[in-house]
Order: C-alpha cells, then sequence, then structure tokens
C-alpha cells in the first residue's frame, strides 16, 4: 500500500526519539513527516509554519464570509466615527 509523503524531509521514530531536536533541524524550518513502518505517524510542523497555516485557516475563513455577505446591504460609515466609538468603547 501506498501513502502519500506531504513533506520533503522525513525521519522514522527511532531517529526521532533517538534526537528529536535534531531531527527537527534537519527539516530547515519546513514540515518533517515522522515515519513508523514506512507509512506517515505524523507531521511535526515547526511554529512559524503553524502559525502561518493558521493565519490561512483564518483567511479562508475571512473570504467565505465576504462572499457569503456579497450582494447584500451596505453601511456607509465614517472612519472618524469609527475610532471615536472604539475610543469610547475603551474608557468604558
Amino acid at each position: 500500500m501506498t501513502f502519500p509523503v506531504l513533506a520533503d524531509v522525513a525521519a522514522s521514530i527511532t531517529d526521532l526519539k533517538r534526537d528529536p531536536m535534531g531531527t527537527i533541524r534537519e527539516g530547515h524550518g519546513e514540515t518533517v513527516v515522522i515515519l513508523n513502518r514506512n507509512e506517515p505517524a505524523f507531521y511535526a510542523v515547526p511554529p512559524a509554519r503553524y502559525q502561518a497555516m493558521l493565519e490561512l485557516l483564518d483567511d479562508l475563513r475571512l473570504a467565505e464570509t465576504v462572499r457569503a455577505r456579497q450582494g447584500g446591504e451596505t453601511v456607509s460609515v465614517e472612519i472618524d466615527d469609527l475610532i471615536a466609538e472604539a475610543e469610547a468603547g475603551i474608557r468604558a
């Protein structure tokens, strides 16, 4: 049976147990797939990559909201009014 490997760097669980940080460093900031008996067991994702993934997901959700609201009612506002309202909310 074949499995997709969605990373450029792969390591075994044995390698990970032997040298966890070295295994992650081998990825040079990219995701590392950890294999168990030549099957992907999990992906080790560095913090910067994980944050980028979460931001992308957030952007996709916002884009979905924008598409859902297209053609809907619009409201005209003045930026100064919004700033004043926000400042009043902070003081309250």
